[in-house]
Order: structure tokens, then C-alpha cells, then sequence
């Protein structure tokens, strides 16, 4: 299936989880490149969202994570000097909810500042984590679901992008090859000990 002719902000919001999805599923493979059955998941999955047949599942399973994961920063895998990073941050009005927190080291929480997430990954020629991007697609889509913008065609998008929490041009609808893409950022030091 070729890129759909995106028309609303919620087109693009869906595509974009739509190709996450895909590419969570071909670094679960393991294979080199999307094959088939992936794509169809795409397909399936932005067909159904788009129609209200599917949803975008809710933060539980993210949540979930959360416990899991040893204790590190989802932006570089540090497991110094630990605090807490709002995704949307407090200044674009980013909530106080769990599913906006995230462990973060004092380095990244620093430097990411009131910056967009995308945008700050983007300066760091940083593609996010699976998990993260999830995350911040289910808060974005949320977002826009609240605020009823989600059938705001895109060539209107112009005069409300400087008001939004996210920066809606940098929603990616291409991903790095998978090879380059993981789940969750490795812990530093974990890979050490797995080669010794």
C-alpha cells in the first residue's frame, strides 16, 4: 500500500501509528525490511482507525511497561542522576498524568528543555524509541481527539500550529530501516554485559 492521500490532521496522526505499528512488529521479527504480512498490518490497522472500526489502544500496556523496564533514561539508557520528564512538556501544557512521565536523566531533561520531543530528538540525529513514539502518538492523537482537530484539513493547519503542544510538521510517516529502530533505548551498560 502506497502512502493514502492524507487530508486531515487525524489522517496523518493515523498513518503515523499506523507505520509505528508496522514497524513494531517487523523489529519483533527481526527481519531486515517490512515484508508483506507487515504491511497489511498497516493497512488494517489505518483503515480500521480511520473508519472507527479499530482504536488506538490505550496507555495500559505503556504503563505496564513503565514497571518493567530496569530503571533508565528512555532517551539515552543512563541509569545516572535519574529524575522525571513530562513527553509534552508543562510549558505547552503537558499534563501531570502518568502517561505524560517518564524516567529521564538529568543530561536529556536538561537539554530537552520546553523543546518539542521530535524536534529535540531530530537535533540529536535521534530517531525516538518504538515505546516512546507510542506514547507521544497516543497523547498527540488524544490531543487532538479533546480538541475536536482531528478533521482539520492539513493546508488549514496554518494557523494553529503555533498554539498546539506538538509540533505537527515533524510527525513522522517514514522510519529509519529496522535494523536502526528498537523498542526501548538499551540501558547503558547492558550491552557490555551481554558481550563479556
Amino acid at each position: 500500500m502506497a502512502t493514502p492521500k492524507l487530508t486531515t490532521i487525524g489522517d496523518s496522526l493515523y498513518w503515523s501509528y499506523a507505520n509505528l505499528a508496522m514497524m513494531f512488529v517487523a523489529v519483533h521479527d527481526e527481519v531486515e525490511k517490512p515484508e508483506t504480512i507487515h504491511y497489511m498490518i498497516r493497512a488494517k490497522l489505518f483503515g480500521g482507525v480511520r473508519k472507527g472500526t479499530m482504536k488506538v489502544r490505550g496507555f495500559f500496556a505503556d504503563e505496564k511497561l513503565k514497571l518493567k523496564i530496569p530503571p533508565a533514561c528512555w532517551y539515552c539508557g543512563s541509569t545516572e542522576h535519574l529524575s522525571v520528564d513530562h513527553v509534552i512538556p508543562q510549558s505547552r501544557n503537558g499534563s501531570h498524568g502518568g502517561e505524560n512521565l517518564i524516567s529521564c536523566c538529568r543530561t536529556c531533561n536538561s537539554s530537552k528543555g520546553s523543546t518539542d520531543l521530535l524536534a529535540w530528538m531530530e537535533t540529536r540525529n535521534q530517531f525516538p524509541s518504538l515505546c516512546l513514539l507510542r506514547r507521544y502518538l497516543k497523547m498527540v492523537i488524544e490531543y487532538c481527539k479533546e480538541n475536536e482537530l482531528m478533521d482539520v484539513p492539513l493546508d488549514e493547519t496554518h494557523a494553529i500550529k503555533e498554539q498546539l503542544p506538538f509540533d505537527l510538521d515533524r510527525i513522522p510517516h517514514d522510519f529509519p530501516p529496522v535494523k536502526e529502530l528498537c523498542t526501548v533505548v538499551p540501558v547503558q551498560g547492558e550491552q557490555e554485559k551481554e558481550m563479556e
